[in-house]
């Protein structure tokens, strides 16, 4: 059972600064009134009888609070009993990994979170619990719903060329994540780009007989996956689309690559 102990009973301190600060507080009443600062005067005790009676008070105080505290974590534990066995140890063993104090009145409001249903004690919100899912796009209608973009840089075909956009787009048709890299290129490939740089999918200002879109994907997919792949891109163009799968090359180890 995770507990904080408490510190041990110590005699009241009786110390030079808790004197001056009672000089100040009666000096403070009687400049309060002054009219009837010598009548309040004749009221107020000596320091040496008010460090007596705190000498005295602090003991009772002492006494009072630790018996308070004794009596919170009986009635806590008292509550924990209670409960079924399962969900007792399950609180028990959360109650060692939480944040909050270890002190009986932590343990109280801990219990009652978990008896109003506040608090889960199979998912508790100190402990991360995201569910860790894949998106997957099982039979899509279009490219845009099956994948989205991730990515955009500019690159070049060759000298003298003008600068394309090459896009990066991800997505899972139930293989698993997949990386697809989406390039204009001039049929002719001695012709120059010359298309607008911030072309998509389906827009409609790039619609040049003398273009084709490339692209390639990376990851796991069937012959099947490629064919809606390019389905789905060949839907949302009106420039030819073709679409090839690039397999990782492996290096046998001893081999010089």
């Amino acid at each position: 059972m995770r507990f904080h102990r408490g510190h041990r009973p110590e005699p009241y301190r009786d110390t030079s600064r808790k004197r001056a600060a009672f000089h100040r507080k009666q000096r403070l009443e009687r400049e309060a009134l002054p009219l009837f600062a010598d009548d309040i005067a004749a009221t107020q005790h000596g320091v040496d009888e008010e460090m007596a009676r705190r000498a005295i008070w602090w003991d009772e105080y002492e006494r009072d609070r630790r018996n308070q505290r004794a009596a919170w974590w009986r009635k806590g534990r008292a509550r924990l009993f209670a409960l079924p066995d399962v969900l007792r140890a399950r609180v028990r063993e959360i109650w060692r990994t939480c944040p909050y104090p270890a002190d009986p009145a932590s343990f109280a409001d801990f219990l009652h979170q978990i008896a109003v249903g506040k608090l889960d004690p199979e998912r508790p919100p100190w402990v991360f619990h995201q569910a860790r899912s894949a998106r997957i796009t099982r039979n899509p209608s279009s490219f845009h719903e099956a994948f989205r973009q991730i990515g955009k840089r500019k690159v070049t075909s060759g000298p003298n060329r003008a600068e394309s956009d090459e896009r990066l787009f991800c997505g899972n048709l139930g293989s698993g994540i997949l990386f697809l890299n989406e390039r204009v290129h001039p049929i002719d490939r001695s012709a120059g780009f010359y298309a607008a740089s911030d072309h998509r999918l389906r827009d409609s200002h790039l619609r040049h007989a003398d273009h084709r879109v490339e692209i390639e994907v990376r990851g796991e997919c069937s012959d099947a996956d490629v064919a809606l792949i390019e389905r789905l891109a060949q839907a949302a163009e009106t420039r030819p689309v073709t679409v090839q799968r690039i397999v990782p090359v492996t290096i046998a180890a001893g081999a010089q690559p």
